[in-house]
């Protein structure tokens, strides 16, 4: 990683290494023929800052202090004797705030909304952050006046996210590289991860990214960047293909969010008898199961659920007491494996009725509908139709837009399926992303109308 962060040929008098570990990146600028004159580490484990401060007593332009990082404020608490050019190196912390307080661990970022989200994206898990993307803003922000080269080891999505972040508030940095590692090889971690660099406050400020293959590549193979707020993941495809104009206005749903699959996902055993994951018999109110389709599903094409789903309300408001009188055999069942709906950790389920579900609207009972999953790295949109005389549901893992009628929804799976939409979602979806589609990449797609007269519901309708 150094022999790569010299061939930026920068003249760095000063390093910082902000979570230094026992000092293998301090004893490596050592040894590297950079010229740098002073160097600092901050490390908050004893016996990793025990090792680190050998390395300090060994060498007087070497620094290492005990704290948190997150405690200490950069711009006032380093004090450095030189005043030159600044490198900040390093491998900060792979986990995620929940993760990392989870294990019982004592060095966590305050706890506050650091990104700004809004609503729902607050509550869920959109507000969980990667500790390195705490550590990278709080780098940025503290350091910008003195114009740093920062290069860290992290997850790929943690450097995606940092550009988008830097683009929303408009963060001084530019020249961003990110160069891939092999992380199941150095590490044993599976995860994509990388060297990402970035000026800060130095040149014209640009939210582009060139990426690399590899440490050692001597070309980018393509250049990811932000466009209108958004990550765009190959920017010469998005130029050479992305339609301008008005198109027509889709609104994406995600499938039903129940976090209680033993119980509420059901199959037929080979006497056609409901069971839910448990091996036990469900013997429920018919009229509240559906037929249900997961990402699998609709990637291979299957035409026929494989599984069922209690869907116990029509839309977010309705309280599911009255479960008790319209459904006494489901409230009864409900009840019996109520400990599974008590153990749901999300946020979104502590102020909702009694065995409520997410993402269910009058959307959902749409008898026709085109669907893709989320999972996969192909994008393909399935045109899915009722089953046995029942509107077809589909699990959190896909999304799915409304239709009013079958010819409509063939001709939307069409036009979806056409190779100038395929191409706008291969030049914005990031493929080794752990969702490489979602919502709000399915919301961005510009797609014209089709030639037939029915359209497909917009979101006033629906």
């Amino acid at each position: 990683m150094i022999s790569c962060v010299k061939q930026e040929r920068r003249n760095w008098s000063r390093a910082l290494e902000p979570t230094c570990g026992s000092g293998q990146f301090i004893q490596g600028l050592i040894n590297a023929d950079l010229d740098i004159r002073e160097i600092h580490g901050i490390e908050l484990q004893d016996s990793h800052f025990a090792n680190a401060q050998k390395i300090a007593n060994a060498n007087r332009n070497v620094t290492v202090r005990q704290g948190n990082l997150f405690d200490i404020d950069l711009r006032k608490e380093l004090h450095w004797k030189e005043d030159g050019p600044l490198l900040v190196i390093g491998n900060p912390p792979w986990v995620t705030n929940s993760e990392l307080s989870a294990l019982g661990k004592g060095n966590l970022p305050e706890k506050s909304n650091f990104k700004g989200l809004r609503g729902l994206d607050a509550l869920t898990g959109e507000s969980n952050f990667d500790i390195a993307e705490y550590i990278w803003i709080k780098l940025i922000k503290e350091l910008a006046d003195q114009h740093p080269t920062i290069a860290l080891l992290c997850k790929t999505s943690v450097a995606r996210n940092i550009l988008k972040y830097a683009a929303h508030v408009e963060l001084p940095i530019s020249n961003a590289q990110i160069r891939r590692i092999d992380a199941k090889k150095w590490f044993g971690a599976a995860v994509d991860a990388c060297l990402f660099m970035v000026e800060v406050g130095q040149f014209t400020t640009n939210y582009d990214a060139l990426v690399y293959e590899s440490l050692t590549a001597a070309s980018p193979e393509r250049v990811i960047g932000v466009r209108d707020g958004e990550l765009i993941a190959d920017i010469q495809k998005y130029n050479s293909i992305f339609m301008v104009g008005s198109g027509l206005s889709l609104t994406w749903r995600q499938g039903v969010k129940h976090d209680a699959a033993v119980v509420m996902e059901l199959f037929c055993d080979d006497e056609g008898r409901l069971q839910n994951k448990l091996g036990e018999t469900v013997d429920v109110e018919p009229e509240f199961i559906y037929p249900l389709m997961k990402s699998s599903d609709l990637f291979n094409g299957n035409e026929c659920p494989r599984r069922f789903v209690i869907i116990t309300q029509k839309s977010l408001r309705d309280d599911t007491a009255r479960l008790e009188q319209d459904a006494p055999k489901l409230w009864d069942y409900l009840n019996d494996h109520s400990e599974y709906f008590e153990q749901r950790g999300s946020s979104i389920y502590k102020s909702a009725p009694k065995f409520s579900i997410f993402g269910i609207g009058d959307y959902s009972f749409a008898e026709y509908k085109v669907a893709i999953s989320g999972m996969y790295k192909t994008p393909r949109f399935q045109l899915v139709k009722p089953f046995a005389g029942r509107p077809v549901m589909f699990d959190d893992t896909c999304y799915f837009a409304a239709c009013r009628s079958g010819e409509e929804a063939r001709a939307l799976a069409d036009l979806l399926n056409s190779p100038d939409c395929l191409n706008q979602i291969q030049s914005m979806a990031f493929t080794d992303a752990k969702r490489p589609i979602t919502k709000k990449l399915l919301q961005r797609l510009n797609t014209p109308a089709p030639t037939q007269n029915k359209l497909p519901l917009s979101s006033a309708e629906f």
